[in-house]
């Protein structure tokens, strides 16, 4: 097999369409020799996977390579998967956050503490594993070996040690894809655009208001959604405004026409913008599918950096405090009056992927604005 696999590496530059390689790599798992499969993907990596940008040819098949091996049950199949990732990973240092999704969607968590046992992957594919079991309900802290990693002191510096090792209420059951070796199936939550709730006119004489949107504030409101406008052509708002005076609940939808959003440009009168009351567990899911899924031209980034980025999305919205533990944020997002809201207007894409919400502070006096929207 190893000529086979110097033959495939050397021919893989001139060819048009790689499927041949493609069903190879499945007859052999089919086989049982997961570990021929293993060796292709780090034969391939070692030739194309630094270097060269990554030949289309190289991407798709590592791809395959990867997602069979992911998501074939079987602990032969995680160990070569392991193998797999440890060497790709030196070439795509965000591997790991895909590979971690896959692996957590299609084996039990007990042969995934295999990935926590010695040098058997990096600490980034265990911060990613950790996260995308919590998300599926599993118990990190009561499985052997996966517990004793995800609750030592040594890698809180992580950007996901500040994630809970269970989920919170307010997080619920979250949507999660469904991965095969051909690809993946997620409902989306959003858009197009359709009526939501009540249709709104503008208050007669709205309060006085004054912007206090900082660069850090508007870039933490849109942390869930900021894939969208970095790789594909999403466009965000993210605003917050500060009250004169208290403000009732129940004049946030009259009030968001009168803020000077560039997202309700346009919109028509009684027709153009829809406001409804909407929980902080809904918000918390409108903000993890668009940072998990991505939108139109990318995949996301996936379950584990999609919690961060949620979290981090419903922390800012709701004006909780830098440095807060996600139970303080949740407390603060629970005493929050929240909202979306549709518009029917130029701003918005209104393909499948548009996203408008607003948060009152327990005060009354903070209101913090996301809308997002993109297209293919």
């Amino acid at each position: 097999m190893a000529d086979r696999i110097q033959e495939i590496v050397t021919q893989l530059p001139g060819l048009t369409s790689v499927s041949d390689v493609c069903k190879l790599a499945d007859r052999s798992l089919a086989r049982g020799d997961a570990a021929f499969v293993a060796d292709l993907g780090t034969a391939l990596t070692g030739a194309y996977g630094a270097g060269t940008g990554g030949i289309w040819q190289y991407r798709s098949v590592l791809e395959h390579l990867l997602r069979l091996l992911a998501t074939t049950p079987g602990y032969g199949n995680v160990a070569q998967a392991l193998r797999l990732i440890s060497a790709a990973e030196i070439a795509d240092r965000n591997l790991g956050r895909c590979a971690a999704s896959l692996l957590a969607s299609s084996h039990p968590a007990e042969e995934l503490a295999l990935a926590f046992d010695g040098k058997k992957a990096s600490e980034e594919l265990r911060a990613c594993l950790v996260h995308e079991l919590v998300l599926r309900g599993v118990g990190v802290t009561e499985i052997p070996g996966i517990a004793r990693w995800a609750t030592s002191p040594h890698w809180r510096h992580h950007r996901l040690g500040w994630l809970p090792l269970a989920l919170s209420d307010v997080e619920g059951q979250p949507d999660l894809p469904s991965y095969s070796a051909d690809g993946y199936s997620y409902s989306m939550p959003y858009g197009p655009w359709e009526d939501r709730g009540e249709a709104v006119v503008a208050g007669v004489h709205p309060p006085s208001v004054e912007e206090t949107t900082t660069e850090t504030v508007a870039k933490g409101i849109g942390s869930a959604v900021a894939n969208w406008a970095e790789e594909s052509n999403g466009l965000i708002e993210a605003r917050v405004f500060e009250l004169v005076e208290p403000l009732e609940a129940e004049r946030v939808p009259s009030l968001l026409p009168a803020l000077g959003l560039q997202c309700l440009k346009g919109a028509r009168e009684e027709t153009g913008l829809s406001v409804a009351a909407c929980p902080p567990d809904e918000a918390w899911r409108l903000l993890f599918a668009a940072a998990s899924t991505g939108g139109a031209y990318n995949s996301g980034t996936y379950g584990a950096y999609g919690r961060l980025a949620a979290w981090q999305s419903l922390a800012q919205l709701s004006g909780a405090a830098e440095g807060d533990p996600a139970e303080a944020v949740e407390t603060r997002a629970r005493a929050c009056a929240w909202y979306c809201f549709s518009a029917d207007t130029p701003w918005f894409e209104q393909v499948a992927w548009d996203i408008g919400l607003a948060a009152l502070s327990p005060d009354r006096r903070r209101l913090a604005v996301l809308a997002a929207t993109d297209t293919d």
